[in-house]
C-alpha cells in the first residue's frame, strides 16, 4: 500500500463515530465529519463480513479472532456502533438472539432519512454474512468489549494516584544525599 493509500486508511480507522443524520451534519457545518464517519461505517461494515468469512471453517466461527480482526482496525466503539445498527435494522430476525437484541436497542441510533428517503444507515448492516454468525459475532464483540473494559478498570485501580505519589515521602537528591528534599516524580 501506498503512503497516500495508507494515510487514507489510517484517518478512515481512527475517525470518531458521528452518530447524527445527514441534515444535522448540513445545518451544523460538520459534512466532513459526517462523510469520514459514514466512509469508515461502510468500511469497518465489510471488515467485519471480511473477518467473518477470514474466521469461519468446518462449520464453526472462531469468535474471537474475527472480533480482534475488526476492533485491531475499527476500534470497538466503531465496530459495536455498527452492529447495533444491524441488529436494529434486522430486529425482525429470529436468528439474532434476545440479548443481542436487547443490547443494541440501548445504542442510540438516529434514523438518517431526508424527505422520506430511505434510512442511509442500511448502508452499514452486516447482510452477506449469515445472520446466525453475525449474531455469533455481535455476542462476542459484546464480550470482548466487557474483557477490555474491565482490564482497563483493574490497570486504572493498579496505577498509583497523584494523592499517592504525594504521600510517599520526600527523597534526598543531592549527590552527598543530605540536602535538597522533593517530591517523586507525579
Amino acid at each position: 500500500m501506498t503512503n497516500e493509500k495508507q494515510k487514507a486508511a489510517d484517518e478512515l480507522r481512527s475517525a470518531p463515530v458521528y452518530p447524527y443524520p445527514l441534515d444535522y451534519a448540513v445545518e451544523n457545518g460538520e459534512i466532513e465529519q459526517y462523510s469520514l464517519s459514514r466512509k469508515a461505517n461502510i468500511a469497518c461494515k465489510e471488515a467485519i463480513e471480511q473477518a467473518i468469512g477470514d474466521n469461519y471453517a468446518n462449520n464453526s466461527l472462531n469468535t474471537a479472532a474475527a472480533v480482534q480482526q475488526v476492533a485491531d482496525a475499527f476500534g470497538f466503539d466503531r465496530m459495536l456502533y455498527v452492529l447495533a445498527v444491524t441488529v436494529q435494522h434486522k430486529s425482525w430476525d429470529g436468528r439474532f438472539s434476545d440479548s443481542n437484541k436487547a443490547w443494541a436497542a440501548t445504542v442510540p441510533v438516529m434514523e438518517d432519512r431526508t424527505d422520506g428517503s430511505a434510512d442511509r444507515n442500511v448502508y452499514y448492516v452486516v447482510d452477506k454474512s449469515h445472520p446466525g454468525l453475525t449474531d455469533l459475532f455481535v455476542r462476542g464483540a459484546r464480550k470482548a468489549q466487557a474483557q477490555e473494559k474491565a482490564k482497563e478498570q483493574q490497570a486504572a485501580k493498579a496505577a498509583p494516584t497523584i494523592l499517592e505519589k504525594l504521600k510517599k515521602p520526600l527523597q534526598k537528591n543531592a549527590p552527598n544525599n543530605s540536602a535538597h528534599l522533593s517530591r517523586p516524580e507525579l
